[in-house]
C-alpha cells in the first residue's frame, strides 16, 4: 500500500467509526445478537428441563405398569408377563430394561426384559437411599456403554408382606441426543433469524438516517456556492434544525454585506485625503515633498492591506466562495508579459479546472503580488504551476533570478522589510501574499527555484 494512502485509509477509518449510522447500526446488532444468544440459552434450557420430566414421568408410569402386572405364585415365586407397550423392552442392549428382584425372605425368583440380557448393577442404597416413597433414581451405565436413568420403587405384593424391588431404566443418551438435536435446530434458525433480522434493522436504520445525508449534502452545496440556503422537506426532526441553519446562513451572509458596506465607505472617506497628501507631495517638491509623497504612497497600501484583511476576516467560517483559477491567471500573465517583453512567463495547469475556495480579488492579489516580484527578479523565465491536492490546491511561482538565501526566506515575509534598496517597492508584497494566505488557512513556503531563483509555494484551499 503507497505511503500516502495510509492516512487517508485511516482518517476514513476514524470518521466510520465515528458515524452516527455505524454506532445504530453496531450497537442495535450487539443488543440483537446477545438478546438472540439468550433466547437461545433460555429456551434450551426450558426444553431440557421439559424434556427430562417427561422422560422421568415416562419411566414412572413404566414402573407403575410393571408394578401392576406381577404376582407372587402359591410357590412365592415372582410372575406375570409385563407388556410394556415399547419394542424396545424386547430388543437387547437398547438401553431400555426392567427388572423385578425379590426382597423379603421367603420370595424367590427373579424376571426381567428381554432386553436385560445381562444384570446391570446398582449402586448400594448408602450411596443413594430411598426417599419417603421408598424410591430412589440415579443415573449408571448400561450393557452397550450407553448412559441410563434408573427408577427403583419397593412395593409390598401380598397380604405376607412380601416386598419385591422393581427397577425401571431408560436411555439417558437417546435424551441427550434428541436434546442436542433440538439445540442444533434451535440455533440454526435462530442464527438465520438473527441474520435477516439484523440486515432489515440495519437497512430500516439506514433509510431512516437518509434525511441527514439530504441535510450534509445540502450544506455541502452551500459550503461550495452552488446553494445559498438548505432546500427540501426534511423531517419534522430536523426541520427546526434545518430553519436554524438558514438563519445562521442569512446571518453570516448580512454580517458580509455589512463589512463590505463598511469597508467600502472607510476607504470612500480615505481615499480623498490620501490623494490630497499625495498631490501636495508632488507639488511640493525637494527633499520634504518626496518624503510626503512615499509616506502617503504607504499609508494608502497599508489601508488597502488592512480593509482587504478585514474584508476576509468578515466572510471567513461563512459561505465558501468559488473561484476557478485558470482564467484570473492567465490574465495576470498577459498584464505582465505587456510589461516585460523580455521575460518569458511559462504557464502549467491539469486540464480540469481546479477551484479556489475563496474570493477572485484575494486570488489576484495573491498571484498579482508573487508574479509581480518573479517578473521584477526574474533574467528570462517565470514559471507558473497550478496542482492539485487533497482538499487543497498548489501554486507554484519560481522565477531564475537571484533568488532569496535561506536565511532571509523568513525576513522576507516581514512587514516592510525591503532586502535589495536598489529595486523600487515597498516590501509589502510578500507581507500581504502572507497574510492573506493566512487568512485563508493556507501555507506560503519561499524555497529556492530549479531554475535558480526564487520559488513560492502556496496551498489553498480548494472547492471540489
Amino acid at each position: 500500500m503507497p505511503q500516502q494512502a495510509r492516512p487517508a485509509r485511516r482518517n476514513a477509518l476514524r470518521i466510520g467509526l465515528r458515524s452516527l449510522s455505524f454506532r445504530v447500526v453496531t450497537f442495535s446488532t450487539v443488543w440483537a445478537v446477545v438478546a438472540l444468544v439468550v433466547i437461545a440459552t433460555l429456551i434450551s434450557a426450558l426444553y431440557r428441563v421439559s424434556a427430562e420430566r417427561s422422560f422421568r414421568s415416562l419411566l414412572v408410569a413404566h414402573l407403575y405398569s410393571l408394578v401392576a402386572a406381577v404376582s407372587v405364585s402359591d410357590e412365592g415365586e415372582l410372575q406375570g408377563t409385563p407388556a410394556l407397550y415399547d419394542v424396545k423392552f424386547s430388543q437387547p442392549g437398547s438401553g431400555w430394561y426392567w427388572a423385578v428382584e425379590p426382597v423379603s425372605p421367603g420370595l424367590d425368583g427373579g424376571i426381567r426384559s428381554a432386553s436385560m440380557t445381562n444384570p446391570i448393577p446398582a449402586p448400594a442404597i448408602a450411596e443413594v437411599p430411598f426417599d419417603s416413597q421408598f424410591q430412589r433414581v440415579y443415573e449408571t451405565v448400561g450393557l452397550s456403554g450407553e448412559r441410563i436413568d434408573v427408577v427403583e420403587n419397593d412395593f409390598i405384593l401380598d397380604a405376607d408382606n412380601r416386598i419385591a424391588r422393581f427397577r425401571v431404566m431408560g436411555n439417558r443418551s437417546e435424551l441427550e441426543l434428541d436434546i442436542a438435536d433440538f439445540s442444533r435446530q434451535l440455533y440454526t434458525y435462530l442464527a438465520l433469524f438473527g441474520v435477516g433480522m439484523i440486515a432489515i434493522n440495519a437497512i430500516v436504520i439506514l433509510l431512516g438516517l437518509r434525511p441527514l445525508d439530504q441535510v450534509r449534502n445540502a450544506l455541502a452545496q452551500v459550503r461550495e456556492g452552488t446553494a445559498k440556503k438548505l432546500d427540501g422537506r426534511f423531517p419534522s426532526e430536523i426541520e427546526p434544525l434545518a430553519s436554524e441553519t438558514n438563519a445562521l446562513i442569512e446571518n453570516n451572509r448580512r454580517i458580509v454585506e455589512r463589512s463590505r458596506t463598511q469597508v467600502g465607505n472607510l476607504a470612500h472617506s480615505l481615499k480623498t485625503p490620501v490623494a490630497v497628501l499625495l498631490n501636495e507631495g508632488r507639488a511640493m517638491g525637494g527633499e520634504k515633498g518626496r518624503l510626503i509623497v512615499e509616506q502617503a504612497a504607504a499609508l494608502q497600501q497599508q489601508v488597502e492591506h488592512y480593509l482587504q484583511r478585514a474584508r476576509i476576516a468578515a466572510q471567513r467560517d461563512s459561505v465558501v466562495f468559488r473561484t476557478p483559477m485558470k482564467e484570473p491567471l492567465e490574465r495576470l500573465m498577459r498584464v505582465f508579459r505587456k510589461l516585460d517583453r523580455k521575460v518569458d512567463i511559462v504557464f502549467e495547469a491539469p486540464e480540469r479546472e481546479l477551484v479556489f475556495a475563496g474570493e477572485r480579488e484575494d486570488l489576484e492579489e495573491i498571484a498579482g503580488n508573487l508574479l509581480e516580484n518573479a517578473v521584477k527578479w526574474a533574467r528570462r523565465t517565470v514559471r507558473v504551476r497550478l496542482s492539485a491536492e487533497v482538499g487543497a490546491v498548489l501554486l507554484t511561482i519560481e522565477d531564475d533570478g537571484p533568488g532569496i538565501p535561506e536565511e532571509q526566506a523568513r525576513e522576507a515575509l516581514k512587514r516592510g522589510t525591503r532586502l535589495d534598496e536598489t529595486k523600487p517597492g515597498t516590501g509589502l508584497g510578500l507581507a500581504i501574499v502572507h497574510d492573506l494566505v493566512r487568512e485563508y488557512g493556507g501555507e506560503l513556503a519561499l524555497e529556492r527555484s530549479e531554475l535558480g531563483g526564487l520559488k513560492a509555494v502556496i496551498r489553498l484551499p480548494s472547492v471540489g
